[in-house]
């Protein structure tokens, strides 16, 4: 879980690299190939996604608060 703004910026770098690496493997291999490979990067996004999610929403509820 990110827990403050560091963790949150540090979280948006991985998935920018997560997205490329899986851009470069799909310009590289078949889609029958790599799969394996393929859905693990695809889940990690998918986690941070969530995860940056959670922390936005709490970023603003705390805006609202404050």
């Amino acid at each position: 879980m990110i827990k403050n703004e560091a963790e949150y910026g540090k979280a948006k770098q991985e998935l920018r690299d997560l997205e490329e690496w899986l851009d470069r493997l799909d310009q590289g291999h078949p889609v029958h190939e790599k799969g394996l490979t393929k859905a693990g990067i695809r889940k990690m996004i998918a986690r941070l996604h969530e995860e940056l999610g959670e922390f936005e929403g709490t970023a603003e509820v705390e805006t609202a608060k404050g």
